[in-house]
């Protein structure tokens, strides 16, 4: 008796999960053949049930004008979303947004906070931007260390431009200013994965 009911309740759990599950897999394939209009249907209302990666994918198709008119102002609600409930692709797509002014002004502060949050979870093409705004002074003062460290993982996490970029960054900088970039990347670690 004392086994069956926590047996029990992992399989309720699983069973109702499973649906929810089965609808978003459905939206992926609906998208993976371009039935845009489908997808946002099984997307829709597990998003708005707080389904992070539906929110994300929600946010991509107003963000792409798939399957509803391009809406940035929506892909910002809904990257908003899962962005907060720390999806890092959504992070990094917020980030993108602020930092064009796209869905509503440029704001280098939220683009910084969500770019940030991003790659700190390893997300490669977060740490680029990350990166070229350190280079830049965009929203933050110029740091060609911050930007070197930043550059480094984005290469590590598989970003093709980042080693060309990160090789160009370095013929500006000392050798001081390098090794001290090696060492931020050397004492990196992922954050809320």
């Amino acid at each position: 008796m004392c086994t069956r009911f926590p047996i029990a309740l992992v399989l309720s759990i699983f069973c109702f999960a499973l649906p929810a599950w089965a609808d978003f897999q459905a939206g992926m394939t609906a998208h993976d053949r371009e039935d845009y209009a489908t997808a946002l249907r099984e997307w829709q209302p597990l998003a708005e049930q707080g389904d992070a990666s539906a929110q994300y994918h929600l946010g991509m198709l107003y963000h792409k004008g798939r399957g509803v008119p391009q809406d940035d102002g929506q892909a910002r609600k809904w990257y908003a979303k899962a962005a907060a409930q720390g999806q890092a692709k959504a992070q990094f797509s917020l980030g993108t947004l602020y930092f064009n002014g796209e869905g509503g002004s440029t704001d280098y502060q939220q683009a910084l906070r969500w770019f940030r949050l991003a790659a700190n979870q390893g997300e490669a093409l977060a740490q680029t931007k990350l990166a070229i705004m350190y280079d830049d002074g965009n929203g933050v003062p110029k740091d060609k260390v911050q930007a070197y460290k930043w550059l480094s993982l984005a290469a590590t996490n598989g970003d093709k431009p980042a080693p060309i970029l990160r090789d160009l960054l370095a013929k500006e900088m000392t050798s001081a200013q390098i090794a001290e970039g090696k060492k931020l990347v050397s004492e990196w670690k992922p954050k809320g994965r």
